[in-house]
């Protein structure tokens, strides 16, 4: 690779932290790196920020490290930083056996692998800077990226990686600026100062960030009734006890060969791969399916308490799925035809979310615990939420219920485009330089990121994260943003300049 190769980054993120650790382990010297991020949670991203300890990742560590084959990185990191004394919580959760670490703990990971990577690459000859402004517009010219912050200043690189995040949650019943509602929940820390131990709660959203909320409030000493409220009344499944399974039917290294040579798979035959693998492990398929038709049909603490008694069961049927999806999800995903997968969208996301992302089980136990109390109550079939005089009032089935305080937990839209991303995506695809993709997001290659218009990778751009979920589907999870941040590493560093040019960027300021 030439010493002139200029490359930006627009993002600072837990994506961002992974491709910078690519980069600097790839032991190739020289060119120069700027990242563009004004956010006031730099490397930590929206879900790492400094943070209550109640709301804890729901992975285990080895699943939670940046670097690409080195599970063990972030054990590691743990083990250095904080030394379990005797005696002392670990934040092992004692039901499962796994260990589970507070999200804020997580982003002190992130800024240290940031910063470490940052010098590795000093080191090896890169000139890297920190430009805490957002990128409004990128446009291309002979000497490379035009890039433009919203004050005007202007710097141009030769490759550009988006890794824009997935921005905050939507308000879908039009209340933000309405006082006692709480339009985004993080950090916790703060938001819930403002919620008085006594008053009566409406969490929207009954997924990790809902479970987040109820569980922050419940240690905080909240006393009022808590509502989780949501139109499904889905919740996460419950993270049961490890087992140790080798995939032999639905094998990641197949699936992704099958991926990058392009091929495409019926679902139909995907599905008998992942049945294959269930029985030569001795387990029933029909447990998966049973799972699937229930969830829309059990009442959801009904469910919570089964997934809770479920948590050291023999069956390894789930566990299996919950292991094979996320490590072939890309790859799985680029295999379908566009029909199956708006299909799959349509009818079973919600489900793969709830299987795939489960919450941790003393989380789970916990939420039990404030059910059986009086103090908690699961509400599935929300039609509406409103303003009422000094309060609010939300309906479900055939009664209206008074709140409040409503803290909006409902997840960002996945494959959505940050608010502060989208005048520059918005603008790149306006002049060609990329393509919405219909599920969210925009186009890319499967092999190296790049975005794509008409099915033509771009090797000026490439998109890593939440805006290639339309074409990757799961690309939020750590090990998933690991894999294609090495992948777009390769590419970077495959090509040469497309300029003789030495690196230069123009008004780079740092923090």
């Amino acid at each position: 690779m030439r010493s002139d190769r200029r490359i930006g980054i627009v993002g600072g993120g837990a994506s961002t932290v992974c491709l910078l650790d690519a980069l600097a382990r790839s032991d190739v010297g020289g060119g120069a790196i700027t990242v563009f991020d004004p956010s006031p949670h730099l490397w930590r991203g929206r879900p790492y920020q400094r943070d209550v300890t109640a709301v804890r990742v729901n992975i285990a560590p080895e699943g939670m490290t940046i670097r690409s084959g080195d599970k063990g990185h972030f054990k590691r990191w743990l083990a250095a930083r904080y030394p379990k004394a005797p005696g002392e919580d670990d934040y092992t959760d004692p039901l499962c056996g796994i260990k589970f670490i507070p999200r804020g703990m997580y982003g002190e990971y992130l800024e240290d692998s940031a910063r470490d990577a940052l010098v590795h690459l000093a080191e090896s000859g890169w000139r890297v800077a920190v430009v805490r402004k957002q990128v409004v517009s990128a446009d291309t010219s002979d000497d490379g990226v035009i890039l433009t912050t919203a004050d005007g200043d202007v710097s141009v690189v030769d490759r550009v990686v988006l890794c824009t995040g997935r921005g905050t949650p939507p308000d879908d019943y039009g209340l933000k600026g309405t006082p006692g509602y709480v339009v985004d929940p993080y950090p916790l820390t703060k938001t819930l100062r403002q919620v008085d131990p006594d008053e009566d709660v409406a969490v929207l959203g009954s997924g990790l960030t809902g479970v987040d909320v109820v569980l922050a409030l419940a240690a905080k000493g909240h006393r009022g009734r808590m509502h989780m409220l949501s139109r499904s009344g889905v919740l996460p499944t419950v993270r049961q006890k490890p087992v140790s399974h080798q995939l032999v039917h639905f094998r990641p290294d197949e699936l992704r060969d099958a991926a990058l040579r392009g091929e495409t798979v019926r679902l139909g035959r995907l599905v008998a791969m992942m049945r294959a693998e269930l029985i030569s492990a001795g387990e029933n398929p029909a447990t998966v399916l049973a799972e699937l038709d229930s969830l829309d049909r059990e009442d959801p603490t009904t469910r919570l308490r089964r997934h809770l008694a479920d948590v050291d069961s023999p069956d390894r049927a789930l566990r299996i799925l919950q292991y094979a999806v996320p490590a072939t999800g890309p790859d799985v995903w680029t295999l379908l035809s566009e029909e199956t997968k708006s299909g799959l969208i349509r009818r079973h996301y919600r489900a793969m979310m709830s299987i795939c992302c489960p919450m941790t089980a003393a989380a789970a136990q916990r939420l039990v615990e404030l059910v059986d109390s009086g103090q908690l109550e699961i509400v599935p079939g929300v039609r509406h939420v409103a303003a009422a005089g000094e309060g609010f009032t939300f309906t479900a089935a055939d009664r209206t219920t008074a709140v409040d305080v409503v803290i909006n937990a409902v997840n960002p839209a996945v494959r959505s485009t940050s608010a502060m991303a989208k005048p520059l995506v918005d603008g790149l695809v306006a002049t060609g330089l990329a393509q919405a993709h219909p599920r969210g997001g925009v186009h890319v290659d499967r092999a190296t990121s790049r975005l794509t218009v008409d099915g033509v990778p771009d090797h000026r751009f490439h998109a890593l994260g939440d805006l290639a979920g339309g074409s990757l589907f799961f690309t939020f999870g750590m090990p998933s943003l690991v894999d294609r941040a090495r992948d777009i590493v390769d590419d970077l560093l495959l090509l040469e300049p497309a300029n003789g040019l030495p690196a230069a960027s123009t008004t780079l300021q740092t923090a």
